[in-house]
């Protein structure tokens, strides 16, 4: 397989497991699809609206979205653990586990555990915090509260119904926003955005692009706060004027490339692949192939560094020749993380106090 010149990666950069239609304006495909659109969204409205939650001891600060594919959750829930341990608190992530294998409630061990088993996020989670994976959620929060946590945040989640949750923060991306706005298999929506609304105690805006205005104002309507936020690149940059390979398998290649590109990097060779994807051993062969034929520096996610974590042969070989460029979530106020956890605290002081009162 040959190397994509500057180019055609930017034509591939949102190559990803959502089709590509999803995140422009909406056309035939998604209107040929809105009867199928229609019924998900009346289903996934209706289990968010009536379905019963359990209820766990803790404060629930769910970080989800509006859309399938990421939109900065994982530093998001990142940010808010590190601002709840400079409180004294002791908070744990709650993770399904996307693109591992394990089918029980586990806690995730950095150190022993591999992405292929837990999932590629919750290694990420693990290193902050203890995390949980689980594909029953309102088992993996018990088993949270059981191993002495005293914060619990999910990584997404936030359409599943399953858990009381006390705070909902919901990231939306300013460069795709909703895309074509219709919802799942039409377009990328989770359900309808009037009943996720209903059920969001906030919005966070990430970047400087002007797509998510419109349910910002929404928002407003709504009566629900916004924060504004951006990925920041952690450590020291040297890559300007460097010539890079650069490769993503994440929800939105693109928003990596971009970052590589602000960075001062030359992007000569961009692979995207699906999100959560392990790479076959070609792959990762003809990827080591092209950087070494035309002296590249190769440069990934963290998502994708630690999918290669653990493995011998070409993933070892892979992962000791990449540069690995990390982001955290930057609020605009460096405040807000802590009112977002104070308030999850009142709430769940109050979803406490109205359980105690109801008979029986």
């Amino acid at each position: 397989m040959a190397g994509k010149a500057p180019e055609e990666h930017r034509a591939a950069v949102m190559v990803s497991e959502a089709p590509p239609f999803w995140w422009t304006k909406a056309d035939w495909r998604a209107w040929a699809l809105w009867p199928f659109s229609f019924l998900y969204g009346r289903i996934a409205g209706y289990r968010m609206t009536h379905a019963r939650r359990a209820s766990v001891l803790v404060p629930v600060i769910c970080i989800g979205n509006f859309t399938v594919g990421g939109a900065g959750k994982t530093p998001t829930a990142l940010t808010i653990a590190r601002a709840a341990k400079a409180k004294g608190l002791r908070p744990g992530f709650l993770s399904r586990g996307y693109g591992g294998s394990l089918d029980v409630t586990v806690v995730v061990d950095p150190a022993h555990h591999r992405a292929v088993a837990v999932g590629d996020e919750p290694l990420l989670l693990a290193r902050e915090a203890m995390t949980v994976v689980s594909r029953r959620r309102v088992e993996g929060a018990e088993r949270l509260v059981k191993e002495g946590a005293d914060l619990i945040i999910m990584d997404d989640g936030f359409q599943s119904a399953r858990l009381a949750i006390d705070y909902a923060l919901l990231v939306i991306d300013t460069t795709r926003g909703l895309g074509n706005g219709h919802t799942v298999p039409g377009g990328p929506v989770r359900a309808p955005i009037s009943v996720q609304m209903r059920y969001a105690s906030a919005l966070l805006k990430v970047g400087k692009g002007n797509a998510a205005d419109a349910i910002v104002r929404m928002a407003a309507r709504a009566a629900k706060p916004y924060f504004t936020a951006s990925l920041k690149v952690c450590g020291e940059n040297d890559l300007a004027g460097r010539k890079v390979l650069a490769f993503a398998g994440i929800a939105d290649p693109g928003k990596f490339f971009r970052t590589v590109e602000s960075l001062g990097a030359e992007i000569a060779t961009g692979r995207s692949f699906g999100d959560h994807e392990h790479l076959s051993d070609d792959e990762m062969a003809d990827l080591l192939s092209i950087a070494e034929r035309d002296d590249l520096l190769i440069v990934t996610t963290s998502k994708d560094f630690v999918r290669l974590a653990g493995h011998h042969g070409k993933a070892e070989e892979l992962a000791a020749r990449c540069r690995v460029i990390e982001v955290e979530m930057a609020f605009e106020d460096p405040q807000a993380p802590g009112l977002i956890i104070d308030r999850a605290i009142e709430a769940c002081r109050e979803r406490r106090l109205r359980k105690s009162r109801k008979p029986g």
